[in-house]
């Protein structure tokens, strides 16, 4: 098998499989290449002229957007076109925000619009997205910073312009909700390229016055750019940085200004915030009326509550007064008087009955003559006693004279004044042998008069009088070994 087969060449490694095809039907095609377009691209602006506008009975529109040197076709629903602010018409200069998307059935690439605006406006509109988005971030915008209005402020300032519809409003909305507050007007211009300077002025000599509790900035209804003085950043850091609160009342409701949102409170119209900050006079009538009322009862209720008392403590007192205690006290008193004073007067006679009765056994049984004859018996016991004491005195004289001369002839003074002495250690105790102190110990020797301390400077035995112990004094030679 070897040799028949071993000339043959080998045989070529088999030819990988074909792949089955994807087709896609142009209803897939044109889906997925919407969903790709639509999930690919952001919102878009896009400015440019309008053209072939059509607007057929559904409500929506669709027309072009070109420029010099292409076209886009564009559709606006019916949902979105109803906001816009104005009426589109052929050869218009537009700014449109939309996304880019794909119409299926035909395959047309096509740009759908939420938002539609003349162009003149949208390059104030983008300047109003970035300042508002500025001052956002730095907080100017924060709700924790608004301060509420006061319920009743004693003065309102107004800035407007002073010839404007807005001022006239304002005016007469205050009159009418609350006639009694004073209003100062700080006139500034609304419009035109003097009028945020103005206005931010106007707020800041307001804030550093302090005459009014609340300020409205206030101007009539117009278009963005009639409105453009209250979305400077002039006046929104104004209106952040003064000590008042600021309610502002600019345009329409449908209109927006940077000042809305800085102010501690936004109005729809001046009028509006004419109504913000003004309270019902008449609401605050009936308010008054009804606490008056309140009060009233409640004062009634009180003083009927006190009446009632005092009705109660009236007769209290009736019961306990004062004046019938006292009227009882003092019968009371009377009486414990009557019976002290006939005890004391009983008590007096008794005493006198016994003082009699004393008197008389005392002078029946009077020691006068017993004290005559305790006198002569004193007077002979008085004359004994003298003799007796003298001899005794004399007798006991004798014996004291042989007891003194006996004393004398033992006394330690007498050894003392024949010029001895007693010696004692630093302890007091008497010395009686040389064995009881050492060289160098400190003693005391007691005179006939006077006593005298030394020290010992060497020590005999009695048994061996011959030897002598020195005292170990190292400035001594003869202490020395």
């Amino acid at each position: 098998m070897t040799d028949l087969f071993s000339g043959l060449s080998p045989l070529p490694p088999p030819a990988p499989a074909v792949p089955e095809r994807e087709v896609y039907t142009p209803s897939r095609l044109n889906r997925e290449a919407r969903i790709l377009l639509e999930r690919g691209l952001p919102a878009l602006w896009i400015e440019g002229e309008l053209s072939n506008l059509s607007r057929p009975s559904s409500g929506h529109w669709y027309f072009s957007l070109k420029d010099e040197s292409a076209q886009l076709r564009c559709a606006m629903f019916r949902q979105r076109n109803i906001l816009a602010k104005f009426t589109p018409k052929d050869g218009m200069h537009v700014l449109a925000r939309g996304r880019v998307s794909l119409y299926e059935a035909r395959g047309d690439y096509q740009f759908i619009l939420d938002h539609i605006e003349e162009a003149g406006e949208g390059a104030l509109r983008r300047r109003f997205e970035v300042l508002k988005a500025k001052l956002a971030a730095e907080g100017l915008f924060a709700p924790e910073r608004k301060r509420p209005l006061p319920r009743l402020p004693r003065r309102i300032g107004v800035i407007t312009s002073p010839t404007g519809a807005a001022i006239r409003d304002v005016l007469q909305i205050l009159k009418r909700r609350f006639c009694t507050i004073p209003i100062l007007i700080y006139p500034v211009q609304v419009q035109g390229a003097a009028a945020a300077p103005q206005i931010a002025a106007a707020i800041r000599l307001a804030s550093a016055r302090a005459e009014c509790d609340v300020l409205i900035v206030a101007r009539g209804g117009g278009s963005l750019e009639d409105l453009w003085a209250f979305n400077e950043e002039i006046v929104a850091r104004a209106i952040f940085e003064c000590s008042i609160p600021i309610v502002s009342g600019v345009g329409h409701e449908v209109d927006f200004t940077i000042a809305d949102f800085v102010a501690d409170q936004r109005a729809p119209t001046p009028s509006g915030a004419a109504e913000l900050v003004a309270p019902d006079c008449g609401e605050w009538s009936r308010n008054l009326a009804h606490v008056t009322r309140r009060l009233m009862s409640v004062v009634e209720r009180s003083l009927r509550r006190r009446i009632e008392r005092f009705g109660w403590l009236e007769r209290r007192l009736a019961q306990r007064h004062p004046g019938i205690e006292l009227r009882q006290r003092a019968q009371r008193l009377d009486d414990v008087e009557q019976r002290m004073l006939r005890i004391v007067r009983h008590t007096i006679s008794s005493h006198r009955s016994e003082v009699r009765r004393l008197a008389a056994h005392l002078r029946q049984h009077s020691p006068a003559l017993r004290v005559a004859a305790a006198q002569g018996r004193l007077a002979v016991a008085r004359g004994a006693l003298r003799r007796s004491a003298t001899a005794n005195v004399e007798r006991l004289r004798g014996r004291l004279a042989v007891v003194a001369g006996m004393l004398d002839t033992i006394s330690p003074l007498a050894t003392l004044q024949r010029g001895y002495a007693i010696v004692s250690d630093e302890r007091g105790r008497v010395l009686t042998a040389s064995e009881k102190v050492k060289p160098g110990q400190r003693i005391r020797a007691r005179l006939a008069k006077g006593e005298i301390q030394a020290r010992v400077e060497s020590v005999q035995d009695s048994d061996n009088p011959n030897l002598e112990l020195p005292i170990n004094d190292p400035s001594d030679p003869r202490g020395q070994n």
